[in-house]
């Protein structure tokens, strides 16, 4: 493939003689923003940001191949490659399995003073109920079988639960930092290595008590006009305050470099599966970031985590 650095050049080239439409070219997707736009990657390693999508380019992540109509305001016209139909199919089972899960699966329930009308019907001697997942079970203890009984379908794994932060901020020097609001890592202005955090109480522990977690994610948006545009690192820590601090923020195990993002980019962090395992028990309460310097400098708005079970 041509690379999208010289097509781009090409084009721009010789946009005094077109028609005015607009050249087509391919550029690859950085990332995608929090307002659902995608920031593009041209080959010199500039960046063409917030460009607009059609709402058929659903599913969108970076390493995407798209076709971009180049004008004064460029604008996605579809996304290239494979039919995604086999990962769409594979969602919707996944959705209307879990549909069918939370659903009662009986399906009609009356009563009255005399035996029920029609065939088929079992007396029963004994009735037993539990409570499965907020859902109800019924077995029902019969004198003789005279059609063999449903299969008990296996305990569903419990539902995923998303918690938000109950509150976020900066360190700088030792001290809540009152210049930067949102979470921030780096040194911009010389002042001082900023650390920021997402606290969430004791709401991770609770969640996750009596059960066995399969994975934790949580998903972060890197805020405009906070360092440079390109994708930069964020630096990941585990800390165990459960709200913020009026001292220093204490940093524990980290940093692992998780979860890349240009500048407005959104994307997900899944947690190293010790981590997953410290905040489930409570030793870990929350996240950080911290670098040192302004290569790594960056805001970041999000925090929510997702905690998905097994079991």
């Amino acid at each position: 493939m041509t690379d999208p650095a010289d097509l781009l050049g090409a084009a721009l080239a010789r946009r005094a003689g077109t028609s005015g439409k607009g050249d087509v070219l391919s550029l690859e997707v950085a990332d995608v923003t929090e307002s659902g736009r995608v920031n593009l990657q041209l080959g010199n390693g500039d960046l063409m940001l917030e460009v607009p999508c059609p709402d058929s380019y659903r599913d969108r992540k970076a390493g995407d191949w798209v076709a971009v109509r180049m004008s004064a305001r460029p604008v996605v016209l579809w996304r290239l490659g494979g039919d995604p139909v086999e990962t769409e199919t594979e969602s919707t089972e996944e959705i209307a399995v879990q549909a069918a899960l939370d659903s009662q699966v009986v399906r009609a329930a009356t009563y009255g003073t005399g035996a029920p009308a029609g065939s088929g019907w079992q007396q029963a001697t004994e009735v037993h109920v539990r409570k499965i997942d907020g859902k109800l079970e019924l077995y029902f203890k019969v004198a003789s079988v005279a059609d063999p009984s449903p299969t008990t379908p296996g305990v569903p794994a419990p539902k995923p639960v998303t918690i938000s932060p109950t509150d976020a901020g900066s360190w700088r020097n030792g001290r809540p930092d009152e210049y930067a609001a949102s979470p921030t890592q780096g040194d911009w202005t010389g002042r001082g290595n900023r650390r920021g955090a997402w606290f969430y109480g004791s709401a991770i522990q609770n969640a996750c008590t009596g059960k066995t977690v399969a994975k934790m994610t949580v998903r972060f948006s890197r805020k405009q006009g906070s360092g440079v545009n390109a994708k930069r690192p964020m630096h990941l820590y585990l800390h165990d305050h459960s709200s913020a601090p009026s001292g220093q923020l204490d940093l524990d195990d980290g940093p692992e470099e998780l979860l890349s993002l240009s500048v407005g980019a959104t994307g997900t962090a899944t947690l190293p599966a010790s981590w997953r395992t410290q905040l489930a028990s409570g030793d870990a309460k929350g996240l950080a970031i911290y670098s040192s310097g302004s290569r790594d400098y960056m805001a970041v708005t999000g925090g929510k985590l997702t905690i998905t079970f097994s079991a």
